[in-house]
């Protein structure tokens, strides 16, 4: 029979009870703050810029042993010869003698002489703007002695930059994200054309009025659209912040600032009721489309199966298993993409990773890990949205593409610190609509510019962006 514990036992196991159950959370904590400081481009949204000293460089590669330079096989990118209507000047060699007989040639060529070797030097010439001046001249009456004055026409006086160079300093800002200041500098330095920093930020207002009809076409177009991408980055106003969101499809993307990251800020973008397919990351902001028309991202699932396994801890297996998996599906993608395989082979061979993953993901939310637990079922929540691409034309595993696009935003917002004014923020969203837009579509930003400038400053309509 055994004694029955003493006070001082009881008191023992109870203490030892407690500091076992403080070192459990102390070991928790421990982990959560080990897995905050190794976060990194790898394993989180963070660009590489921003990693930590110590991160590991978010790709690794082994060295190859191939020696540098262009691969057997590899196509050349040689250098393009311009076409005839672009070449001003042609200066022919003739030869003047056999190179054989020294036989006299002609000077003409003729029919079953072969076609001339060209080549071609790219020279700009002198960049001065061109500068018209506009004189009211003044007249002394000879009967009277009364002085008359020419006025100048107000439509001349309403402008002292021409839509062209306008254009062009516009796209400096919009495009290259340059400051007043530098924009300044460049038209007073390249174009001997100095204008005041007043000046280019009354044209970028100019350019953004012009603008309008444009960009809120293409924003309506984008709401309607079947398949589209979204995703917001931050932005500053007045230095309070504030989010940049985008939606894209692939020949056109449209912007707009809010204030917002919420579902107000996505409604100002696609509209109260979202239609077609969106592909986003897993903000939750848009769960309020149906996971049946959602394409979640893989790029960003990488990320996460990565931190839970630089995290450690039980649900280590868990980002192991995911990371195969992910793989996996990229490979049968790029294979779809190259056209290696059809779209019913592309379903054959990711159908096992469709089965494995979700025993993965259900292996981990019913695991001992509670943050691998709520990420599982958070991802399960959303099942049917990793699945959209194999089934839907024009859909992707990934949302790169809406990424790709913000970047030039992300860039110029930190050399910008954002805006001063919401009429800043509106030149914002309707420049980089344009600038975007036309990337998309392989034309030329700076012509669409001064087409919609020169439009705007005849009171004719925008030139249509889609």
């Amino acid at each position: 029979m055994e004694a029955p514990e003493c006070a001082g036992c009881r008191g023992r196991d109870a203490r030892l009870a407690e500091q076992e159950a403080r070192l459990v959370a102390l070991e928790e904590e421990m982990r959560q703050l080990k897995a905050k400081l190794g976060i990194n481009a790898s394993n989180s949204s963070l660009p590489p810029s921003a990693n930590p000293p110590g991160a590991e460089k978010p790709v690794k590669k082994k060295k190859s042993k191939r020696k540098p330079g262009g691969q057997p096989g590899h196509p050349p990118r040689l250098k393009q010869l311009l076409p005839p209507e672009r070449v001003h000047e042609t200066i022919p060699f003739v030869p003047e003698n056999c190179a054989t007989c020294e036989a006299k040639l002609p000077a003409a060529a003729s029919p079953n002489d072969p076609e001339p070797r060209r080549f071609q030097t790219i020279e700009l010439p002198p960049i001065v703007a061109t500068v018209t001046e506009y004189q009211g001249q003044a007249r002394t009456c000879a009967c009277c002695g009364e002085i008359t004055r020419a006025s100048i026409p107000v439509e001349i006086l309403a402008h002292s930059v021409g839509p062209r160079l306008a254009a062009t300093l516009s796209y400096l800002s919009g495009c290259q994200g340059l400051s007043k200041r530098a924009i300044g500098e460049i038209s007073e330095t390249v174009f001997q054309a100095p204008v005041a920093l007043g000046t280019v930020a009354n044209l970028e207002q100019e350019m953004s009025a012009a603008l309008a009809s444009a960009h809120q076409q293409v924003l309506e177009a984008t709401r309607l659209a079947p398949v589209k991408h979204a995703d917001e980055t931050s932005w500053k106003l007045q230095g309070a912040l504030c989010w940049l969101w985008g939606a894209a499809t692939a020949s056109y993307v449209a912007f707009i600032i809010h204030a917002k990251r919420s579902a107000i800020g996505l409604a100002a973008l696609l509209g109260t009721e979202i239609q077609g397919i969106l592909c986003s990351d897993r903000w939750s902001v848009y769960h309020q489309v149906p996971a049946e028309r959602r394409q979640i991202c893989w790029a960003h699932l990488k990320r996460d199966f990565q931190k839970i396994v630089d995290r450690g801890g039980p649900g280590d297996q868990v980002g192991r298993e995911g990371r195969k998996l992910v793989k996996k599906v990229f490979a049968a993608w790029h294979a779809f993409q190259d056209g290696t395989c059809t779209r019913i082979q592309l379903q054959t061979n990711v159908a096992p990773v469709v089965r494995r993953m979700n025993r993965v993901l259900i292996e981990g939310m019913c695991g001992d890990d509670a943050t691998v637990a709520e990420f599982c079922n958070n991802v399960l929540t959303l099942e049917p949205a990793l699945w959209t691409f194999l089934t839907k034309e024009g859909v992707e595993p990934t949302n790169n593409h809406m990424e790709r696009l913000l970047r030039r935003a992300v860039l110029w917002r930190k050399r910008s610190f954002g805006c001063w004014s919401q009429a800043g923020c509106r030149f914002v969203e309707r420049i980089l609509t344009a600038v975007q837009t036309r990337r998309l579509q392989g034309k030329s930003a700076l012509d669409y510019l001064h087409n919609a400038l020169l439009a705007h400053r005849q009171g004719k309509p925008c030139p249509t962006l889609l």
